[in-house]
């Protein structure tokens, strides 16, 4: 089984499995009941995404290496509770049984946290 990175919103592939959404707000103008049914995704799991400071140190310039090494340390760091631990070996002992895709609205998933997460 495997855990697929995605962007939410996006179409969904075969057997893709559970769409888990790592981000700090649902979508915007989207119903809840229309989450799964748009793509976005099926379970809601804002303990994995950066918190909303590290979201506005990202946003505030644009990512240079230095940055995003920086941004990736820091992230690391928040994962690194107990809430976002537990978590995290939840999703890697669920993987081992089903397929599962973690996602995020981020458009480049080279400069975001779900590539840190996979």
């Amino acid at each position: 089984m495997a855990i697929r990175v995605v962007r939410l919103g996006t179409p969904r592939v075969k057997n893709e499995g559970l769409r888990l959404g790592t981000v700090r707000r649902p979508p915007r103008g989207v119903r809840k009941e229309d989450f799964a049914a748009r793509d976005y995704f099926d379970l809601w799991l804002p303990d994995l995404a950066p918190s909303s400071g590290l979201v506005s140190w990202a946003l505030s310039e644009p990512f240079t290496d230095k940055r995003w090494t920086t941004y990736a340390r820091r992230y690391r760091t928040e994962m690194r509770q107990p809430v976002a631990r537990r978590l995290i070996a939840l999703l890697a002992a669920l993987s081992r049984h089903t397929n599962l895709a973690i996602g995020c609205y981020c458009e480049d998933e080279s400069r975001c946290h779900r590539s840190l997460l996979k």
